[in-house]
């Protein structure tokens, strides 16, 4: 084994214990903490397994080298963890602009009802 797949393995699981901590302080729900955790034990097999893996790949995706298969197999799922940030902050801006909406009205009721009141109190 080479020194890079052991700082690999070391890296994967510290990462795999901090999701646990993360997890037990409630700052994950479930579904996140699965998918996390899925993630970092396929890097930790991809790590301590790296040539017999790249070639799996290579020859399932037709690939000519080992390497080229893993950054492909990278790239893909880079971009999905980018489109799932990317629904997760579409959400929260729609929940933001609902609530922004929200506050707005009920401001301008509180203003209106003050009026009246003003209005009331000096005829």
């Amino acid at each position: 084994m080479y020194a890079v797949q052991y700082m690999a393995i070391a890296v994967v699981l510290v990462l795999m214990v901090y999701v646990l901590g993360r997890y037990g302080k409630k700052e994950f729900e479930w579904g996140d903490f699965l998918f996390w955790e899925t993630i970092l034990l396929g890097l930790l097999i991809v790590s301590i397994f790296p040539i017999e893996i790249a070639n799996e790949i290579k020859k399932l995706l037709g690939l000519g080298r080992g390497l080229d298969a893993l950054f492909v197999i990278g790239i893909g799922l880079s971009y999905i963890l980018i489109f799932k940030v990317y629904l997760a902050v579409d959400k929260t801006e729609r929940e933001i602009t609902e609530l922004t909406r929200k506050v707005a009205m009920e401001l301008e009721e509180i203003n209106e009802k003050l009026e009246r009141i003003e209005e009331r109190l000096n005829p």
